[in-house]
């Protein structure tokens, strides 16, 4: 199965540019919108709009508040999300294309830091 998101949410990823070092996505949707399960390479994730969301990867969940004009860090990682605010979700992901350090652990938090 293809776990890259914008092969498995189309309608909420699009490639706005890539190379062999990045590849940026920009990734909207809005209040209520699902994401089915995909997953991020290192990446570094800056919000364009406040958000509310819920993001998911097996029995965990975290909820998670986003302001408008941050830049966080996203370690590799597979979830699903959920906008369960009021507001559209609207954010740039600069996906990193080099490797990175071995798989985190099971209980690596969930979201950007």
């Amino acid at each position: 199965m293809d776990d890259d998101p914008v092969a498995t949410n189309p309608q909420l990823y699009s490639v706005v540019f890539e190379n062999e070092r990045v590849r940026v996505l920009e990734y909207r949707d809005e209040p209520g919108a699902e994401s089915t399960p995909h997953r991020h390479p290192d990446s570094v994730m800056v919000t364009l709009s406040d958000f509310d969301r819920r993001l998911s990867s097996g029995v965990r969940a975290v909820d998670v508040a986003m302001a408008a004009g941050q830049a966080r860090w996203l370690p590799a990682q597979a979830h699903a999300g959920t906008n369960i605010g009021s507001t559209e979700t609207h954010v740039i992901f600069v996906e990193l294309k080099e490797p990175g350090p071995a798989a985190p652990p099971e209980d690596e938090p969930l979201g950007p830091r």
